[in-house]
């Protein structure tokens, strides 16, 4: 999958979205917090096949959906308010990745990276909130990681390569 990110001065951010099977979709996000989905045709990606427009509120609700998060903790909004250039990510753990099978203090997430993994959720739906250092990553779990951008690449770097 690839994303490309583009700036639109005095409207947002576009979000450019090419699936590992070929699908196109662009996210516009507005300043003021509405969000555009379009899809394109795959046979003429030109073509927009379908466009939706979600306000902050349901597009926060359908990025939980999707990333398998049954619930909205107000806590992350909190934060992310606050904080300026903290960034809160979910990522999940494909069973490729060198991460499985390892605690988290194995992979010394926090003093490698500068990341911290502030949530835990696992295929089967049940949640770790502020998971300690013996929680094992396992195949297929969503963490959520709160971090700057160049923390949150050293922490996906992590997932990927492992720590050694």
């Amino acid at each position: 999958m690839t994303i490309r990110e583009t700036d639109l001065p005095g409207i947002g951010k576009k979000f450019q979205v090419t699936t590992r099977s070929g699908d196109k979709l662009v996210i516009v996000v507005h300043d003021d917090g509405r969000r555009e989905c379009y899809h394109f045709d795959p046979e003429s990606p030109d073509d927009t096949l379908s466009l939706i427009t979600l306000d902050d509120d349901e597009a926060r609700l359908v990025a939980g959906i999707i990333g398998g998060m049954t619930y909205k903790p107000r806590a992350l909004e909190t934060i992310e308010v606050a904080l300026d250039d903290l960034i809160i990510e979910w990522y999940r753990v494909d069973p490729e990745y060198k991460c499985v099978g390892k605690t988290i203090g194995e992979l010394n997430v926090r003093h490698i990276s500068g990341a911290t993994i502030i949530a835990v959720v696992e295929k089967h739906q049940s949640k770790q909130i502020n998971p300690g250092p013996e929680v094992r990553i396992k195949a297929e779990a969503t963490l959520v990681v709160a971090g700057e951008r160049g923390q949150q690449k050293l922490f996906k770097n992590i997932l990927m390569n492992g720590c050694d």
